[in-house]
């Protein structure tokens, strides 16, 4: 079982930790951040995040309270009540476990219930099967596809813009 919490500047310790390489790097940025991750980056990041009334850094804790996943919550559009959901990672030793499809589910239940949202988004690249599995299992759907909008090295990847709506 896991639990969401906000996220707090040293949790930042725990995420340095789960990205071992550049490729699974990019899967989880975009190069929003530069590599290698730093904990100075992940601390300009959570106070910019601080002063954001449309973003929410979010922890995901195991039953002992240990961080064990990440995602970002940002754009929350009051009016329109939707937010679009980033930067999703789970901790190395854990994957594969169902500790992604149990986050992915809060972080919907959470948007639904606590913000009262009516439609989450998130973007996922093409070669990152196991994470579009993942949200296809919590209810995301595709709804449009881009091709070739990333740049890694040589390679262009594409994305899946996803969304699920609550009923």
């Amino acid at each position: 079982m896991i639990r969401l919490r906000p996220y707090k500047l040293s949790d930042g310790e725990y995420l340095l930790n789960w990205i071992d390489d550049e490729v699974t790097f990019s899967k989880w940025c975009a190069d929003k951040f530069t590599y290698p991750l730093t904990k100075e980056q992940l601390e300009e990041y959570y106070h910019n995040y601080e002063k954001e009334n449309n973003g929410f850094i979010m922890t995901a804790i195991d039953a002992a309270g240990k961080p064990v996943g990440h995602f970002l919550m940002r754009l929350a559009d009051y009016e329109d009540n939707s937010v679009h959901i980033g930067f999703v990672i789970i901790d190395k030793e854990k994957r594969g476990e169902g500790y992604g499809r149990e986050m992915m589910s809060l972080a919907v239940k959470y948007a639904f219930e606590i913000l009262k949202m009516k439609r989450v988004t998130l973007g996922v690249f093409d070669n990152n099967e196991v994470a579009h599995h993942c949200y296809k299992s919590v209810g995301f759907v595709d709804e449009k596809y881009c091709k070739d909008v990333f740049r890694y090295k040589d390679e262009n990847w594409g994305i899946y813009e996803m969304a699920v709506e609550k009923i």
